[in-house]
């Protein structure tokens, strides 16, 4: 039996039904623990997320520079225009960013709550060799 069992990403939000209701949609995954201050998610690829009360939370204004990036989620896609209407019909909203750094084409958003994330074009995988 392993140390640790499992291991969650966790925003701190006001409203964690509303913000896990989100992460639920996009992710087309399923609500697995609930309790008065944290819900917990995880969505049909195995990405697991918690949300927990906190009404002084307050998300990073990334981009802009008063505030850094302190943490964000980054989800791969295959067609980021799809994905994109997908995430503004849930209520999130895109991010103005300049050009995104890496070799990917990447777009930033907020969920409802304000935390940031990011969708990101899949790379098609090389041949194996031999």
């Amino acid at each position: 039996m392993p140390l640790v069992e499992a291991g969650f990403v966790v925003l701190d939000c006001a409203e964690p039904e509303k913000l896990a209701l989100f992460y639920k949609e996009l992710l087309e995954g399923e609500e697995t623990d609930s309790a008065a201050n944290r819900v917990e998610i995880r969505g049909a690829d195995g990405t697991r997320l918690a949300f927990r009360r906190d009404m002084n939370a307050t998300p990073p204004s990334w981009p802009r520079p008063e505030n850094s990036l302190q943490v964000h989620l980054d989800f791969v896609v295959q067609d980021l225009d799809a994905a994109e209407r997908r995430v503004v019909e849930l209520g999130g909203r895109p991010l103005e960013t300049k050009d995104a750094a890496g070799p990917f084409e990447t777009r930033g958003y907020s969920d409802p709550a304000g935390h940031s994330f990011s969708l990101r074009r899949a790379t098609p995988r090389a041949p194996k060799q031999g």
